[in-house]
């Protein structure tokens, strides 16, 4: 195999196990910024290794296996850096076994409870919300710095530095690597919510890439999503979180054709979407009614979605109640990306001209600037309404916007159809 392409495996598996890595050495070190550097010394190994001798037949364990080893090396060093020479004899011994008993828990344990203790651990109340919801991206999702600004709609460097600064913040206050219970876990489960709901969406529409999709990193969102659900079954939102990703995630095979290329929305063979997947989502939005109250952020999305699942054409789709909807969650949480959304169920609910009239009143909006689907959706009113010019000018923006190789590739496309009608 040649070396280029060994990197890219290894890149590939990267994405794939750093955060069941890092979540493994994390539970035997018991420091999550000392744990992704044990667990990056995992992937200069391999980079250093694996061109020479092959990738191995269980890359993932390779890797793993390293990391645990680095950890246990770690943990041997540390009484000579910090103990007496008196104390050095009788202590290793004790401290050796010890991490050797939680290097055996942490294999014989369920993977998805060091990943859930992973998240609530990013999402310790000692860290600021955006500097959570930063770390937690990089550490369970393995996004870089740059995935996760465009993900946030903020710079590079302020990402950096959250992730930098939070990892130090939670060394210095020693937060323990666990779930927490009663009152500090309802204390940071907004958070965590939110968190596994940006990492959802990086899988369900990636930032940037040659891939539409990652399906993994939806897989990873939503399975922790069902943990969550039943550690806090009282929860309305953690149900319509769930809720929501179910639905959006039985869209999968429908978002792209046998090329890879993305298929939008109305444009989806409706048939291929997963009904089990369907029947979930529109269960546990049900199971987040009838615990009562006012609905959440994420219990309106998930009615969002519903609509769009219980459609069965695009022309079914009931887009006034969605634009409602949209205005409700406005209402909660104040954002431009919410009313741009809002625009779109407008614009198919009440026609072009309105629809294009609510996105124009979003232009001059700073935190939208450089945000790809403003153009893009203002180029998809102003095409049906006969401004072709127009029209392309806005996807031609779009495409340049955008990091994602395959969506740049549609929006061309779109583009080139305005230029030749």
């Amino acid at each position: 195999m040649a070396a280029s392409e060994t990197h890219r495996t290894i890149e590939a598996v990267w994405r794939i196990e750093s955060a069941r890595i890092i979540a493994g050495v994390a539970r035997i070190v018991r420091d999550v910024g000392l744990a992704e550097e044990l667990a990056q010394d995992a992937l200069v190994a391999a980079l250093e290794q694996w061109p020479e001798s092959g990738v191995p037949e269980k890359p993932g364990a390779w890797l793993a296996s390293v990391a645990r080893n680095r950890a246990i090396d770690h943990i041997r060093r540390r009484p000579l850096l910090d103990r007496t020479h008196s104390e050095i004899g009788r202590d290793l011994d004790e401290r050796q076994q010890g991490a050797v008993d939680r290097l055996d828990a942490a294999i014989d344990d369920d993977i998805g409870d060091d990943l859930l203790r992973l998240v609530f651990t990013a999402c310790h109340p000692v860290l600021g919300p955006d500097a959570r919801v930063a770390l937690t991206l990089r550490l369970l999702g393995g996004l870089t710095t740059d995935e996760i600004a465009r993900a946030y709609l903020v710079s590079e460097t302020t990402v950096a530095q959250r992730i930098v600064r939070a990892k130090r913040t939670l060394s210095d206050a020693h937060v323990p690597f666990e779930v927490p219970r009663g009152a500090e876990r309802d204390e940071r489960l907004a958070s965590v919510l939110e968190v596994l709901y940006l990492i959802f969406n990086e899988g369900y529409a990636a930032t940037a890439g040659g891939d539409w999709m990652r399906p993994a990193l939806c897989e990873e969102a939503l399975r922790l999503g069902r943990i969550l659900a039943e550690l806090a079954p009282e929860e309305a939102e953690v149900h319509g979180l769930v809720g929501l990703m179910e639905i959006q995630a039985s869209r999968t095979r429908a978002r792209t054709n046998d090329s890879g290329d993305a298929v939008l929305l109305n444009d989806q063979d409706r048939s291929r979407w997963d009904q089990l997947l369907i029947r979930r989502g529109l269960a546990a939005l049900e199971r987040a009614a009838a615990l009562g109250g006012e609905p959440g952020p994420f219990a309106l999305q998930a009615a969002i979605a519903a609509c769009h699942a219980r459609a069965v054409a695009p022309g079914a789709t009931d887009w006034s109640r969605i634009a409602n909807l949209y205005a409700q969650l406005a209402s909660l949480q104040p954002s431009p990306v919410i009313e741009l959304n809002r625009a779109v169920a407008i614009g198919m609910a009440e026609g072009p001209a309105a629809g294009l009239e609510a996105a124009d009143a979003l232009v001059n909006e700073p935190r939208l600037d450089g945000y790809h689907l403003l153009p893009a959706v203002r180029g998809e009113f102003l095409e049906k309404l006969g401004r072709l010019d127009e029209a392309r000018l806005a996807f031609e923006r779009a495409a340049a916007l955008t990091r994602n190789a395959r969506e740049r590739e549609v929006l061309e496309l779109r583009a080139a159809a305005c230029a030749g009608g």
